[in-house]
């Protein structure tokens, strides 16, 4: 029994032998270029996908926080309470921004913009000072600037608030509908990806299957069979994973180089979690379509590798 069992192995060890000589002759780049290639297109799909799903988040924060409201202040508030106001939006955390125009200021803007002079035309000064506040794109949402409204009512110094609600549900519901087809586009692309992967990746492995069956019958464990296979695909999916990414730089700088304003749309920590992302997924991908596709040829039988 013990001497078979040798025998086997040494006839495993013969083969692999045979199969690394066989590998020096042809190089590994040239075996593998298409799986390569194949992963690698679809790893950069799925990274484009991603990236424009970060920037129409990012487009939509920041379209946010230019909407805000402005605040009118009552004409007999005195200068103390203009001041409060001014602390309290200074520390408030809903506040990204804020701006105070007093009447003079706002007097001089209209008679830039209409070149009219109110105070030659009716005697006084009939604008009011008011604040414009911008919120942060978490806050912009209509049951938070409600809340901020019922607050800011109490205060005798504000007369009237401007909320601009139907422009943030406009906001929101053209997010959410924004995200939902991004997000059901890349659970497509996850899927067909991971369809294409695995079908490439069988072909590799079915061209291989006579190897398989004979190492079974030297007495080669699953095991043993299948690590060669995992191990190249998990390389084909590393290198594939970094191909893309090559790719996906050089597109987001020649987008950059177009145009400059899209360079604020993802931040670099935004771009490395994509990255990486891609990475696992080429990695994770090829090395589950491996051990699925080895698994299926181990478990044939040697008439049925004529046939499937």
């Amino acid at each position: 029994m013990i001497l078979r069992i040798s025998v086997g192995m040494r006839a495993v060890w013969y083969l692999f032998n045979e199969m690394e000589e066989k590998k020096s002759k042809i190089s590994y780049f040239s075996a593998n270029i298409t799986p390569i290639i194949s992963v690698s297109l679809v790893l950069l799909l799925l990274g484009i996908v991603g990236l424009l799903g970060i920037a129409a988040n990012s487009l939509t924060d920041y379209v946010k926080e230019n909407i805000g409201f402005d605040v009118i202040v009552n004409n007999n508030a005195s200068q103390q309470e203009i001041d409060e106001l001014k602390r309290l939006w200074t520390k408030a955390p809903y506040v990204s921004s804020v701006k105070y125009i007093s009447k003079e200021d706002a007097l001089q803007s209209w008679e830039k913009e209409t070149g009219e002079n109110l105070i030659e035309m009716i005697g006084v000064n009939p604008l009011s000072a008011e604040f414009e506040v911008r919120v942060k794109a978490k806050y912009v949402s209509v049951d938070s600037l409600n809340k901020i409204e019922h607050a800011l009512k109490q205060m005798s110094a504000i007369d009237s608030i401007q909320m601009h609600k139907d422009v943030v549900e406009q906001i929101n519901s053209n997010l959410k509908n924004v995200m939902l087809v991004l997000g059901s586009i890349l659970i497509m692309l996850v899927v067909i990806s991971f369809v294409l992967i695995n079908n490439t990746v069988r072909l590799a492995v079915y061209s291989r299957r006579f190897i398989i069956h004979t190492m079974k019958l030297v007495g080669a464990t699953p095991g043993f069979i299948r690590r060669p296979f995992i191990l190249t695909n998990i390389l084909n999916g590393l290198i594939a994973s970094l191909v893309a990414v090559a790719l996906l730089s050089g597109l987001l700088y020649y987008v950059v180089e177009v145009n400059r304003d899209y360079a604020g749309l993802v931040d670099v920590s935004q771009i490395g979690v994509v990255y990486g992302g891609l990475v696992v997924t080429g990695v994770v991908m090829c090395a589950v379509a491996a051990l699925l596709s080895t698994n299926r040829f181990i478990s044939l039988n040697y008439d049925d590798l004529f046939t499937k």
